[in-house]
């Protein structure tokens, strides 16, 4: 009923309500003529009218000239008189006497008036009733947690859900065996922990994981976001805390789940001003619950974050985050596992290998396999395909690295033969240096922010880099200017991005790696960021002014010695520039064995 009335159904009412009331009291279109008693008996003995009906006291009939409708009124110490005439004119044959009883009134005639006006006034009464029981609703409501309880065996995640996180899931496996037998914990004396705090990039399966252990464990699950807690108004957000962990304790044992905590577990005191009072207060509620007088078993407190720096350390302390699990990139392994997973249901043609495939995504996430499985579906049924292969695979790789391709983009001759030489001069440098990647692809059709690309992809994972790396990166990185130098006499406003990057990964090294044989092994600049300046407002200079140029010195000299190492590169394999940039006007990308092959017979 509420839902017809929020609905269309009140204006249909509405509308069916004025048709009968139309209905009741409208007038019809030529209403009857009243005449005077006095101009009936005249009109009659004329002979103008000739048949009429008496009603009681009402006398209706037509006249025999116009057919005009006419009604008269009897007065009643007439009546007598005017029935003998009548007749009279009636015996005569001169008039169509009939006559009516008087009739009476239906009770419910009468009174569908006032019931359709009572009907009508329920019916508003009963809407704003409605709105007004909901927006008190609403009001009470505001203390109360958003939590979402999953409770549905059907849809429940399991830890063989979650691929590339053996680690991971082993720490969590224990949390999960706590839920389903602590007794041998606590005949040990083992306490269970209150809280999993999981670090993690966005997109690495921190929330799946939180899903798998309330699967695994088979307890309800309350899933809430940190942002949900503070609202506009004071102590709303305390008081979603106190909810939250009521509603835990009438379900537990159960998990709480808390997604992206740093919105609300900040570092007390920071911020401009000197801190956000209703989040402060919210975050000492969260600090009670999970560790105060009040005794919580059966609750495990999760949650998850990519701003572990920034968290208050009353909540990284043991007794309330226990354990903290660092979920980071996948694998080759793990990118391969993922992949199976993603795969399920998505038709392969049999030249697909994913152990290929993961060996080309170094550095993607749980979300951006599933993301790249997802295009390069779409890809195949654009196409018209009934499987995925690996054509469509790899441009979905490509898709998520650097944007969609644009080839409708007009691009002029002499434009396009500048990307070519850039791109070219990107590959062949990262050729002949001995330290850079493998050239995987290279194109000079627009993707992206960039009119083209040189993509090189490492042939394992790296977790530490090497100083000769670093420089054969930058010499790399530069490699498309001195290309357009070499051949354009020119340099154009391409190169930007390559310039800000080289610069940027020369000044790493010199204040952060401590690569610099003039300044040595120290790290410039620090960390800690000032507590009233929002420990977010980036870190300050502890070092003098003469240190800083000695660091914009040999910030320089590595950009300039990298480029002049680019530069002679090409000097020395000019022919080899040539053939690949000729290659590239031609066919305009170049696989990783197109691109060995032209390189090889230049």
């Amino acid at each position: 009923m509420q839902r017809f009335l929020r609905g269309p159904g009140i204006y249909i009412l509405i509308l069916a309500i004025i048709i009968i009331m139309a209905q009741l009291w409208g007038t019809p279109t030529e209403a009857p003529l009243e005449i005077e008693y006095s101009t009936l008996v005249t009109d009659i003995n004329n002979g103008k009218i000739t048949s009429i009906n008496i009603t009681g006291n009402e006398v209706t009939g037509r006249y025999a000239t116009t057919g005009r409708q006419f009604k008269a009124y009897v007065p009643p110490m007439l009546m007598t008189a005017f029935g003998d005439f009548v007749d009279s004119k009636a015996q005569q044959g001169l008039i169509n006497l009939t006559t009516a009883p008087e009739p009476q009134p239906s009770i419910w005639l009468s009174l569908l008036p006032f019931i359709i006006l009572i009907g009508i006034m329920l019916v508003f009464w009963f809407v704003f009733a409605q709105q007004a029981q909901g927006g008190g609703n609403r009001v009470m409501s505001f203390g109360k947690s958003r939590a979402k309880m999953h409770t549905d065996d059907r849809k429940r995640v399991t830890f063989n859900d979650v691929a590339g996180a053996d680690e991971e899931k082993q720490e969590l496996k224990e949390v999960v065996e706590f839920l389903k037998s602590p007794r041998k914990f606590l005949e040990l004396g083992a306490r269970i922990p209150k809280g999993v705090l999981l670090i993690g990039p966005p997109g690495t399966g921190k929330t799946l994981l939180a899903k798998a252990v309330a699967g695994e464990a088979g307890v309800p699950f309350f899933s809430i976001s940190g942002s949900d807690f503070v609202e506009m108004f004071v102590g709303v957000g305390a008081a979603r805390v106190r909810d939250l962990f009521d509603q835990a304790k009438k379900n537990s044992p159960c998990i709480v789940f808390i997604d992206e905590i740093d919105a609300v577990g900040r570092h007390r005191g920071a911020g401009l001003g000197g801190g956000h009072d209703e989040r402060e207060q919210t975050l000492n509620q969260l600090l009670v619950e999970m560790d105060g007088f009040s005794d919580n078993e059966g609750i495990i407190v999760m949650a998850a974050t990519n701003r572990p720096d920034i968290l208050d350390p009353a909540l990284l302390r043991p007794g309330r985050f226990d354990r903290h699990v660092v979920v980071g990139a996948p694998d080759v392994k793990g990118r391969e596992e993922i992949m199976k997973v993603h795969s399920k249901g998505k038709p392969l043609a049999p030249d697909v290998d994913l152990k290929v495939l993961a060996k080309r995504t170094p550095g993607f996430t749980g979300a951006d396999i599933e993301n790249m499985l997802n295009e390069a579906a779409i890809l195949a049924a654009r196409n018209g395909k009934k499987i995925i292969t690996m054509q469509e695979l790899e441009e979905a790789i490509t898709r998520v690295i650097a944007g969609p391709e644009k080839r409708s983009r007009i691009v002029s001759e002499k434009d396009k033969k500048l990307v070519a030489y850039h791109e070219a001069g990107h590959a062949v440098v990262a050729k002949l240096l001995p330290n850079a990647d493998p050239v995987h692809e290279v194109s000079i059709i627009p993707r992206g922010m960039a009119g083209g690309y040189t993509m090189t992809l490492p042939e394992e994972d790296q977790y530490y880099v090497s100083r000769e790396k670093l420089l054969d990166r930058i010499t790399e990185l530069l490699g498309g200017r001195a290309a357009e130098s070499l051949i354009m006499n020119d340099v154009s406003t391409g190169a930007s991005n390559d310039i800000e990057k080289a610069t940027s990964m020369a000044r790493k090294m010199i204040t952060e790696y401590g690569m610099s044989d003039v300044i040595g092994p120290i790290t410039l600049g620090t960390k800690e960021e000032e507590v009233f300046l929002g420990r977010d407002l980036g870190s300050y200079r502890n070092y003098s002014e003469k240190v800083a140029a000695l660091v914009d010195g040999e910030i320089k000299h590595i950009v300039e010695e990298s480029y002049k190492k680019a530069e002679n590169l090409l000097r020395n394999n000019i022919n080899k520039l040539h053939k690949v940039a000729q290659a590239l006007m031609e066919k305009e990308k170049l696989g990783e064995q197109e691109f060995n092959e032209v390189f090889a017979s230049a």
